[in-house]
């Protein structure tokens, strides 16, 4: 069984970034996508104009500076290996939502990193969490190496597109 993290998120995260569950890379050092070939913290770095972020205690306060919270839809599940299309269906336990956007109310636009991500959340957190239809969302390419269909600049560029319109 894997287990996903605790959200990274201040009280005044405008900006939740949903993942699917952490890969092996991620596991293995208990940090948000640790794998090297992840462009995630790429992204991040571009969009609040920071250097490389390498330390990961760094990474995570780039994150709160700049009202974004990090999380994954999967609170539990069964995976053999790093691919979303190893989660087993039956096995999957999605995060407490209600209660998250109940203690971040200030949390305006969800974005997910992947299609695995957006899926679960719409099949298994939208049907219960009726009361946040403030919300906007957008589901962005994976910034995962396994998503090879686009380069790491296509992948910048278009989460870059899709961020700055929430500055």
């Amino acid at each position: 069984m894997i287990t996903g993290f605790s959200p990274i998120a201040a009280k005044n995260a405008k900006m939740l970034i949903l993942g699917s569950i952490p890969g092996a890379a991620s596991l293995e050092k208990q940090e948000y996508y640790a794998h090297p070939r992840n462009s995630f913290w790429d992204v991040i770095a571009q969009f609040t104009n920071s250097p490389p972020l390498s330390n990961y205690e760094e990474k995570k306060a780039v994150l709160i500076e700049n009202h974004i919270a990090l999380w994954y839809v999967l609170k539990n599940c069964q995976r053999e290996g790093s691919l979303d299309s190893s989660i087993q269906n039956h096995s999957i336990v999605t995060n407490d939502f209600e209660l998250f956007y109940s203690t971040h109310r200030s949390v305006k636009f969800v974005l997910f990193n992947g299609t695995k991500a957006e899926q679960e959340y719409n099949k298994r957190v939208l049907p219960i969490c009726h009361q946040f239809k403030h919300l906007t969302y957008y589901r962005l390419p994976s910034t995962s190496p396994a998503m090879a269909q686009l380069s790491k600049p296509e992948k910048l560029q278009k989460w870059l597109a899709v961020m700055n319109k929430m500055r």
